[in-house]
Parts: structure tokens; sequence; C-alpha cells
């Protein structure tokens, strides 16, 4: 595991499985952050329907595609409690990084989005997966392949500029 993830040194020991992509670009961290959680292709949400059906069979608790559209760099909140996209913000640092969690009854997600602040920027976006039952890591593996996937699509997302609304 890298030395430089020190923003996450509490629940590096806690979790089961954690993944970091990294990505670079010419934005700033709420930038980053609003074009990769709004970044939802008609293949994200098609594998979203697969996964509602998969749910349903796991007894999972089902939701459904989550709905980014309108996320905007300036409506990205570092306060802890508030919604980001689907996520409860856990805690963050402005330009710096922001920690994000999911909850659901087999498994707790944390989304960790770290940048150095430089121009351009390097963003570290970091999965951490605590299973809460067996259900999660068989889910889990089941959806890995796409879960890499669909980081590496919302890391591509996050290092573009948006155009002047």
């Amino acid at each position: 595991m890298p030395s430089t993830l020190h923003e996450l040194d509490d629940l590096i020991p806690v979790v089961d499985e954690i993944d970091v992509k990294t990505a670079r670009g010419d934005v700033t961290l709420r930038e980053f952050t609003a074009n990769a959680l709004s970044h939802t292709p008609f293949w994200v949400k098609g594998l979203f329907a697969v996964r509602m059906a998969l749910a349903a069979v796991l007894r999972l608790e089902t939701t459904g595609v989550p709905d980014s559209r309108g996320m905007r760099p300036e409506t990205v909140s570092f306060t802890p409690g508030e919604k980001d996209a689907f996520f409860t913000v856990m805690r963050g640092e402005e330009d710096h990084y922001l920690l994000l969690k999911v909850t659901d009854n087999h498994l707790i997600g944390y989304l960790a989005i770290i940048t150095d602040n430089e121009k351009p920027s390097t963003f570290q976006v970091v999965t951490l997966i605590k299973f809460l039952r067996p259900a999660g890591r068989f889910y889990y593996n089941l959806i890995r392949p796409f879960h890499h996937v669909i980081l590496l699509s919302m890391c591509r997302a996050g290092e573009k500029s948006r155009a002047p609304q």
C-alpha cells in the first residue's frame, strides 16, 4: 500500500479491499470530483440494472442508478454528513482530499479522492471496501472487473475541464 495515503491511515487497517487509481488533469479537486461523480454513460446505467437483479437474488439493499447529472464543482460538499451524489461526506480538506462513504447491508464502500494540488494535478482515487457479511465479499468479487472499468472511466471524466455553461 502506498505510504502517501496518510489521509486514510485510520481506515487502511480495518478494510478488506483497497484499490488505487491515478489520474492527472489541469482541474481542481472540486472539478475532478464533480466530473467523475456525474459521469454516468449508458453502459454504467446498464450495469446498475444488472446490479438490481443481482441485489434481489443476494438480498442486498437496492438503489437505482445514481442521478448526479446536476453535480457542479460549486455543489461538491466537504461538510461531514452532507451528500455528494449517493455518497455521504465523511471528511475532507479543500484542494487536498475528500472522503466519501456509502453503506449497504452487505458492505461499506469508501471513495477517497486525494490530490497534490499541482498544475497539472495528480489525483489518487482510492476505493476501500469493508465487508459486513459473506454476501458482500461474493458480490464484490462478481463486480470487481466492472469496478475497475467504471473507476477508470470516472477518472478519465474527472480529468477533463467542462466547457462553461
